[in-house]
């Protein structure tokens, strides 16, 4: 059996690699990885195919940047080429990035089977194109592969035959849980002068939160709020870089006291930045899900989730109003808690690709286990 794993942002490497690695495990399949460049920092990309054992790409598209027609377009086209040349029996996408829904398309055109892990997450927020990219990827697959139960019940409304869903585990906290021990000793907090549970972690991305000149200067203030009140540790994203220097806030944001500025970190950097926080401050999707595991609170700054679990069972607590006054209330009153004794989600062990790889085996043939093994059952 020949798989294609696609992979073009970053929190799709942290999915891909433990399931490349669990192919690797069964000598009947050709497991072979397809970068479409989506995330287009070759610097950032290395770091993150070194440091979680990824092998060089088979094919690197190269797609770049450009807006969502764009940048789908150009991987559907170049896609293609590959899929008529390697004739896969299998394209296995992951996540809502564009790179998955393009992929997606090319797959089920040629009538390829596909496989989506992370499937039947949704925020109810059709705003999000990652939203969208979710419903129209798991509406065209083979297999979908469940993270948590909310994503079952999605499934079940969508009217997607049982028979397609299996309910695996979250195969981010595999590579957490691979690499956890490794991040530790890595000497990040002495390098950066920072004490284990006495900074704020924060990263902030979304356009709903800085592309507009007025929500840009919020999050600034709010970042100077939290400055007085905590050292701040912030990896800077490109987009909002870009949008500091466009509202002319870039000599203040970076004049803030307390606040220690970072290019994009690393894999492993970053899962020492997570592991040691007293409190996290994101508007990120994975984070929400690696800090409930890693039981650091979170506060998610965006007016909806895909990743309910995180709230009902984890450290994570929504925040829909960017408003300054607001947000700095909910970081004291987090500050003043103790840390979190969280129930960590079913089958969030660090298994998860083993046990999707078991299942695509099975399902087509390729590995001598019952045909009817049963799935993990879940109250729906």
């Amino acid at each position: 059996m020949k798989v294609l794993n696609i992979v073009g942002a970053r929190p799709n490497f942290m999915k891909v690699a433990p399931l490349h690695r669990a192919f690797l495990q069964h000598p009947e399949v050709t497991s072979k990885v397809i970068h479409t460049g989506q995330h287009y920092d070759e610097r950032m990309s290395t770091i993150f195919f070194d440091q979680l054992e990824l092998p060089k790409p088979d094919y690197y598209l190269g797609v770049g940047s450009g807006s969502h027609a764009v940048i789908t377009a150009k991987i559907m086209m170049e896609f293609e080429k590959i899929v008529e040349q390697e004739k896969p029996d299998l394209v296995l996408v992951v996540g809502d990035v564009n790179s998955t829904l393009a992929c997606a398309l090319v797959t089920k055109k040629l009538n390829i089977k596909l496989a989506h892990v992370e499937a039947g997450l949704r925020s109810g927020d059709r705003e999000m194109p990652e939203e969208l990219n979710r419903i129209m990827t798991d509406g065209i697959s083979d297999y979908l592969f469940v993270t948590e139960q909310s994503g079952m019940i999605n499934l079940a409304k969508e009217n997607v035959p049982d028979e397609k869903v299996f309910f695996v585990g979250n195969v981010m906290i595999d590579s957490l849980c691979a690499y956890q021990e490794k991040a530790v000793k890595i000497g990040l907090l002495e390098k950066l002068n920072l004490t284990k549970r006495e900074y704020v972690l924060m990263t902030m991305h979304r356009p709903a939160n800085v592309d507009q000149e007025d929500k840009m200067r919020t999050v600034v203030a709010m970042i100077e709020g939290v400055c007085k009140r905590m050292p701040v540790v912030l990896p800077l994203h490109p987009r909002t870089a870009k949008h500091l220097q466009k509202f002319s806030l870039e000599k203040r944001f970076r004049n803030i006291p307390n606040l220690t500025i970072l290019e994009p970190q690393g894999y492993l950097e970053f899962l020492n930045l997570m592991t040691n926080a007293a409190l996290i401050v994101t508007d990120s999707g994975g984070i929400q899900e690696e800090s409930t595991f890693l039981r650091v609170p979170c506060l998610t700054l965006r007016n909806s989730t895909e990743r309910p679990i995180t709230i009902t069972l984890g450290t994570n607590v929504l925040i829909p109003e960017l408003d300054v006054e607001t947000i700095l209330a909910t970081v004291d009153q987090t500050l003043r808690e103790k840390q979190s004794d969280s129930i960590i989600p079913p089958l969030w062990d660090g298994k998860a690709a083993p046990r999707i790889v078991q299942h695509l085996l099975n399902e087509l043939g390729c590995l001598s286990v019952k045909k009817n093994q049963p799935k993990p059952k879940v109250n729906v």
